[in-house]
């Protein structure tokens, strides 16, 4: 048990008033072994930052910054004057990406850790509490870093997920467009499976310029849609009311505005991926290709990998995967393997962890895009869903394909499908070992069928 004594009085201002009651000094007697000696911890906040440095480093050991940019070089030099090499900070929001950057262009080494792995022991309720606890915890070894990939990756990382705000607020104009046509008691949008592709955007562009005829709007079909004509122009009978004519314009405008701004997102993200590509080959023909050259192998050979989920990769691991010893610290991390608890050798749970781990996200929905694919892939969500259901065959497939990636990224070596073919003829002699047995067992024996 970790015991205090009041510090000696300092001065304090407003913010610090329950400073001095709280600055306490550990006991030698009845503290842990520091494996960190030079450690400090940091209570990030919107409006100011309370740090903690070992008691034995200056007189009043806890202080509070603001966070402005001067604020937090101040920050970094006082942890220099006090020895700090390293400190342990909460991931809260985005209010910790500003000091993590000063500090490490400082040189001082910051552990981002998860707020859920050190608010399990009850009592520590203030700011200044909390920093103080991570500074303890941190140095004497009980938090480990959150994954933070390179600077070169954060940038690219900060494009991407603005480019997935922005997919989100166009696809809110969609649901909007759909709601006008509602409205109007217009079904185009249950007849064809995508109102901005070009027949729906064709119709829509020529119902905002007067157009009321149905067959002339239904001639605005592509020759590539299954459904006929005449279906198309009977969902395109309703009441053309001029408010609901105006709140579909003003839907389409916005849509085709966010469509602009996210080619514009596309240019500058080419631009900065063909800055972190050393080699001297012409530009790339594509994003598959380019991300080919950056990972060194080609993720996009692997079925349900779609341009869309090598950018969550890239930007969120850059494919370098030093940090991951093997593929299990990986699946751990993105939270797709089981998670046992074990408790008198009883396995009381195994359910994966519950993870917000974007590349997570897009495995699993690559995972989804197999359900009718013939690659082998395909046939193992399929026999997982047989057996497990819908949602764990997801989580086993993505598990599947996050091995895949890691050994890939891993080895620079190109996707093989036929590693599963053989593991699928080992599953089938398996699967008829198993029925011979249970033939026997019932006194009957298994002849093969000459095809």
């Amino acid at each position: 048990m970790i015991e205090y004594e009041p510090a000696a009085p300092r001065r304090v201002n407003d913010k610090e008033w329950g400073m001095r009651r709280v600055e306490k000094k550990t006991q030698e007697n009845g503290r842990a072994a520091l494996l960190r000696q030079d450690a400090g911890g940091i209570d990030v906040g919107a409006n100011e930052l309370y740090v903690a440095v070992p008691p034995d480093r200056t007189a009043q050991s806890v202080r509070c910054f603001g966070v402005f940019t001067e604020d937090l070089q101040a920050l970094t030099r006082w942890l220099k004057e006090c020895g700090v090499k390293t400190v342990a900070m909460e991931s809260t929001g985005v209010y910790w990406i500003a000091p993590h950057e000063i500090l490490e262009a400082a040189g001082i080494e910051v552990y981002l850790v998860n707020a859920r792995h050190v608010h399990n022991v009850p009592g520590r309720k203030t700011d200044v509490q909390d920093c103080q606890w991570l500074q303890y915890l941190h140095s004497v070894g009980l938090l480990r870093a959150s994954y933070i990939p390179s600077q070169d990756i954060r940038a690219v990382r900060a494009l991407i997920r603005h480019r997935d705000m922005l997919v989100r607020t166009a696809s809110s104009h969609i649901q909007h467009m759909q709601k006008a046509l509602n409205q109007m008691n217009l079904h185009l949008h249950n007849v064809i499976s995508d109102i901005t592709g070009k027949t729906g955007l064709a119709i829509i562009d020529a119902i905002l310029a007067g157009e009321r005829d149905r067959n002339r709007l239904a001639a605005l079909r592509d020759s590539r849609i299954k459904v006929d004509q005449a279906t198309i122009a009977k969902s395109l009978e309703g009441n053309y009311r001029p408010e609901h004519v105006f709140t579909l314009r003003q839907s389409l405008e916005l849509y085709r505005f966010y469509q602009r701004k996210i080619g514009e997102v596309d240019a500058q993200m080419q631009a900065m991926l063909q800055a972190l590509d050393k080699s001297e080959e012409p530009p790339a023909a594509d994003w598959q290709e380019q991300y080919a050259r950056l990972m060194g192998t080609d993720l996009g050979a692997i079925q349900g990998i779609s341009t869309q989920t090598m950018h969550v990769i890239y930007s969120e691991l850059g494919g370098d995967m030093s940090d991951f010893p093997s593929e299990k610290h990986f699946c751990s991390w993105l939270g797709v393997s089981p998670n046992n608890r074990i408790s008198g050798k009883r396995i009381l749970s195994s359910r994966t962890s519950r993870s917000a781990n974007r590349v997570a996200h897009a495995l699993r929905s690559a995972a989804n895009t197999l359900h009718r694919s013939q690659s082998q892939l395909g046939f193992y969500f399929r026999r997982m869903k047989a057996r497990l259901g819908s949602p764990m065959a997801i989580t086993a497939t993505a598990h599947k394909l996050a091995r895949i990636v890691y050994h890939m990224l891993k080895t620079r070596q190109p996707y093989d499908e036929t590693v599963f073919a053989r593991n699928e003829v080992l599953h089938k002699q398996r699967l008829e070992n198993r029925l011979r047995r249970q033939a026997q067992t019932l006194g009957f024996e298994l002849v093969a069928v000459t095809p």
